[in-house]
């Protein structure tokens, strides 16, 4: 009888510590309200062009994102995220202010390219009453700190406004050199609230590996014509724009995976050292994380390669994980969100208050709903303009049905995500009705952004192909 009652007990207390954890996790989320963490720190992390299926979080078998997947495992992964567009210059804007890019203005490189006249775009001289997270933080009270890799950041575009510092790096720069500045400046920092923007190119086909690769993930080994360097991934990418594809083998294919693998697996832990350093600090019990990737990048999933030409979900499906101080909450979220909703929710943790203007130019939601346990039927747009090569509008919605039109070509394409999440199945022929109904809706949302034709025809006269990335 005695050995019956231990043996139950040896069974029991591992069931009622499981049911402890479920119960506490619920009523930690349940006190997520609006405020609760006003006067934290904020860390906002960019993984540049961080494809989201690429993650453990999310199912990829290969483990190379151990230290992410950690936050996933103790935060709130949002596995339904969609960015605003599909590459960089367009998409962090939209992160930055929550609004669309063509709300923003900051569609490309540069906001005017003709033979005449080439002038980069600047979010203040194209919106100048457009308010960024960076603004809003520091009128609060907040030391603020940018650490990027250049490029399709940089101050040149108004990312730095509102930073009382922003590094820029060299152009397609990783976290190898964004982080160290990063702790630099935190050093000097830490003891006042602040807020903290740390990017890296670390996955970005023009990243160089400090060391070189070690080609750990290349198996079998390959014996086709490519080397890995960026000058090839150039290339390729330059060949998929002018020709609209490109050719690659799947012995090619699975190279670039594997030299693009040991680049996540690097990021990921020069990230682990970061965080390592902050423990040190001592803030990490007073500081807000947000790991995001402002798109993901194509490896011939539609026979292109690299980013910014389309809207597929290789594409526009991003990582999105938010980890609270003192809070292992360990949720998934299947629910679809949208890059603009990070800006809002951040201030709702925060209890920033809003001021009118910005109150006006927020065109997300604060997800804080979601992360107490309910439910949100959100629409995502996503637009792509890249280069003025491809000029593409996709809506998105909550039951998982997708619709992609092509404003210069009039191209139509309808995916049911569901059955189809690869987008290998166009179903416009086969779903018309479904497909009337998603661009109406479409054109109906582009046209309260003041998208009509006459918006497409200034868009697309005397314009040239960017030619330089």
């Amino acid at each position: 009888m005695r050995s019956l009652k231990i043996c139950l007990i040896f069974v029991l207390i591992p069931i009622l510590f499981f049911v402890a954890r479920a119960f506490w996790s619920i009523k930690s989320r349940n006190m997520i309200k609006p405020g609760i963490f006003a006067g934290y720190n904020v860390i906002l992390v960019s993984f540049d062009a961080l494809q989201a299926a690429h993650l453990g979080c999310l199912g990829y078998p290969r483990k190379i994102t151990p230290t992410i997947d950690k936050f996933a495992k103790e935060g709130f992964l949002f596995k339904n995220a969609v960015s605003q567009s599909s590459w960089t210059v367009p998409s962090t804007m939209s992160y930055f202010t929550s609004l669309y890019p063509s709300q923003h203005k900051l569609i490309n490189k540069y906001s005017t390219y003709t033979e005449k006249e080439k002038t980069l775009s600047n979010l203040k001289k194209l919106s100048p009453g457009v308010l960024t997270l960076a603004e809003v933080l520091k009128e609060n009270g907040y030391a603020t700190g940018g650490f990027t890799g250049d490029a399709g950041v940089g101050a040149c575009f108004g990312f730095a406004e509102g930073f009382d510092e922003y590094f820029e790096g060299p152009k397609f720069g990783g976290m190898d050199r964004s982080a160290p500045a990063a702790l630099e400046w935190l050093k000097k920092n830490h003891a006042r609230k602040f807020f903290v923007f740390l990017h890296g190119y670390d996955v970005h086909g023009q990243f160089d590996p400090p060391g070189g690769f070690t080609r750990e993930f290349v198996d079998p080994p390959y014996t086709g014509r490519f080397k890995g360097t960026k000058e090839e991934q150039a290339a390729i990418r330059e060949e998929g724009l002018g020709k609209g594809s490109v050719y690659l083998t799947n012995e090619d294919v699975r190279f670039w995976r594997a030299f693009y693998d040991e680049k996540i697996k690097d990021v990921d832990e020069r990230f682990r050292s970061f965080i390592k350093e902050l423990k040190k600090m001592g803030v990490l019990d007073k500081t807000i994380f947000i790991l995001f990737s402002d798109h993901g990048t194509e490896f011939y999933e539609h026979k292109r390669f690299d980013h910014g030409f389309s809207l597929y979900e290789e594409l526009i499906h991003v990582p999105l994980i938010i980890w609270l101080p003192n809070l292992k909450a360990g949720v998934k979220i299947s629910d679809q969100v949208r890059a603009i909703d990070v800006m809002p929710t951040l201030l709702d943790l925060l209890g920033v208050k809003i001021p009118e203007q910005l109150r006006k130019q927020i065109q997300g939601v604060s997800l804080l709903s979601l992360m107490q346990g309910k439910h949100m039927n959100l629409t995502a747009y996503s637009e792509t303009d890249y280069r003025f090569y491809a000029h593409k509008r996709s809506i998105r919605t909550p039951e998982g049905l997708k619709f992609i039109y092509s404003m210069d070509t009039e191209s139509r394409e309808l995916y049911d995500l569901n059955k189809d999440p690869g987008e290998l199945n166009n179903l416009i022929e086969k779903d018309k009705r479904t497909a009337y109904e998603l661009e109406q809706k479409l054109f109906s949302w582009l046209k309260s952004m003041g998208q009509d034709e006459n918006y497409y025809i200034k868009l697309f006269k005397g314009l040239l192909k960017i030619k330089e990335f």
